[in-house]
């Protein structure tokens, strides 16, 4: 079932912008709204373009990254920029630090579009700050994934109202060089078999392609359904992840350069 896949067409997994994408948004397109350490500056209050680890706002996405998870100077800026004993969510670290303790784990799937056919839905509608409200009712109905109060401020979300009521939606999450994440796909339980969500992925597909961006995803490795529709509609499996919730360390000693 799965496949891993090089998407430059040649050379080794490990340093493309899919590989670490947190980070590649967090360091590229998303950088506004990065919050990162600034050198020189007392770890609590420690924001700005500088420092090897960086963290999206509380209340837009909760996961961190790091530059390079090898590097003990990253995980010295992350610790300076969260505090002590702080947790957090990262992609793609396998082990961390002595000191930090992992609090909980998953394992997840990142899966590429190679031939979707992206086309835009007439009958959906730009949700915005103000649809908030229904939106986290619809994400506490459906369990999609993690949203947030100011997630919807992350790229264009679009969705499907019956009698006015939103029943599906679908959005971009994560944004970095040349690639967007279609994330938060999610179907009124009474109106699923209707191919909402599908609609819905073309649609929000269609905006990223319309850039000149190519459209990727993240799903839970358990969700098979989940994973068979995505590669019956045209996206392709390219790599494992793993997601780990991680507590700092409960002291502000670090290890490293700070």
């Amino acid at each position: 079932m799965f496949q891993q896949i090089d998407v430059r067409g040649g050379g080794s997994l490990g340093t493309h912008p899919l590989d670490n994408p947190v980070w590649a948004a967090l360091d590229g397109p998303h950088a506004v709204f990065a919050e990162r350490r600034e050198m020189g500056a007392p770890p609590a209050e420690g924001r700005g373009r500088v420092g090897r680890a960086a963290r999206y706002p509380a209340d837009v996405y909760a996961f961190a990254a790091l530059a390079d998870p090898a590097d003990p100077a990253a995980w010295a800026d992350l610790h300076a920029l969260l505090g002590p004993a702080t947790t957090v969510r990262l992609k793609g670290v396998d082990d961390v630090p002595e000191g930090w303790v992992v609090v909980g784990s998953g394992q997840g799937v990142q899966l590429i579009d190679t031939r979707l056919r992206a086309e835009p839905a007439p009958e959906a509608v730009r949700l915005g700050p103000e649809d908030v409200p229904e939106i986290l009712d619809l994400v506490a109905r459906t369990r999609p994934g993690p949203f947030l109060p100011r997630t919807v401020r992350l790229g264009t979300y679009l969705g499907i109202r019956h009698r006015g009521r939103l029943i599906a939606m679908a959005g971009e999450r994560l944004h970095l060089p040349g690639w967007r994440e279609i994330s938060a796909v999610c179907t009124d339980p009474q109106h699923r078999g209707r191919g909402l969500g599908t609609r819905l992925v073309r649609a929000v597909a269609a905006g990223i392609r319309e850039r000149g961006e190519t459209p990727f995803l993240h799903a839970a490795a358990h969700n098979a359904r989940a994973i068979r529709l995505y590669e019956s509609i045209g996206f392709t499996l390219r790599r494992r992840t793993t997601i780990l919730q991680v507590r700092t360390p409960g002291t502000d000693a670090v290890a490293g350069a700070l």
